[in-house]
């Protein structure tokens, strides 16, 4: 029997510089690979319309290269449009989407509890077909969905076994109206695509993962298992963010540091005053 090579992604969109949390989940999937004699992946997820900036691919490498990791590169999410549509126009054919014009301040206002996304989305369109016409997202039937796939589970190295619990989103988004697919789709489909078998992410991101094993389940594709390891945030408890101004890795690089010593101080989980981990980050308004 030959054994599967353990194969981890490292997956940021450019549309923004990386920060000391992008170099840490780097390095978690890094080494995480390295640990098997396995391949550590990158991937530059740039479908994300207007805000991606493909200038910043290029500054991604050489972020990665200073931080002493070597990879292999896959292709960016921008020449896998085709495969997101036929995953969408099988689960069309299935009856397992449908399309939704509701606004966010109708969804906010309509919906009941919220969910690990937001407020969970009350169907309106699923029991009201909206015109044809008006610009819509396709939204995958979880109800349907589930009753087709059946019980799941999910392994989480750091968790154990896991139910798989797709309810807790509503009926997600997959295809949006200002992007091709959205992130529930493109990463399970961009990760099967490219054989990873261990999916490191942060723990922000741990109830994803049952939505993404129903798809692997719908769409018949192979299963990983899942190391979800803790996030940087700031003092109060924030996780790192581009858009709050958290030093990039570029400025840090520029400066003279050395990459290798932020790499070991990570490792070490050795950060900057203010800086530290959580096992679990609040969704952020």
């Amino acid at each position: 029997m030959v054994a599967v090579t353990t194969v981890t992604r490292f997956a940021p969109s450019p549309n923004g510089p990386l920060h000391l949390g992008h170099a840490f989940a780097a390095i978690v999937a890094h080494d995480r690979a390295m640990r098997d004699g396995g391949a550590f992946m990158l991937r530059i997820e740039d479908i994300d319309g207007a805000r991606s900036r493909p200038e910043l691919a290029g500054e991604f490498r050489e972020d990665l290269r200073w931080l002493g990791l070597a990879w292999r590169e896959t292709p960016p999410q921008s020449t896998r449009l085709t495969a997101y549509r036929a995953a969408l126009e099988s689960l069309r054919e299935r009856g397992l989407v449908y399309r939704c014009t509701c606004t966010r301040a109708e969804i906010a206002a309509a919906a009941g509890a919220p969910g690990p996304d937001g407020p969970v989305y009350p169907g309106t369109c699923r029991h009201n077909a909206p015109s044809p016409d008006a610009p819509a997202v396709w939204r995958l039937d979880i109800a349907r969905a589930t009753a087709i796939a059946g019980p799941l589970t999910w392994h989480d190295e750091r968790r154990g076994l896991q139910p798989g619990r797709p309810e807790l989103f509503g009926d997600v988004v997959l295809w949006r109206k200002d992007a091709p697919a959205s992130y529930h789709l493109a990463a399970t489909l961009d990760d099967a695509a490219d054989g990873v078998t261990v999916v490191t992410r942060g723990a922000d991101l741990f109830a994803a993962t049952h939505v993404h094993r129903l798809l692997q389940a719908l769409l018949g594709l192979p299963v990983p298992v899942w190391h979800h390891h803790p996030v940087l945030v700031e003092a109060d408890g924030r996780k790192l963010a581009k858009r709050r101004g958290a030093p990039s890795l570029a400025d840090r690089r520029h400066s003279g540091e050395s990459g290798t010593a932020v790499a070991q101080a990570l490792r070490a989980a050795r950060f900057d005053t203010g800086i530290s981990l959580s096992e679990y980050v609040d969704r952020e308004p």
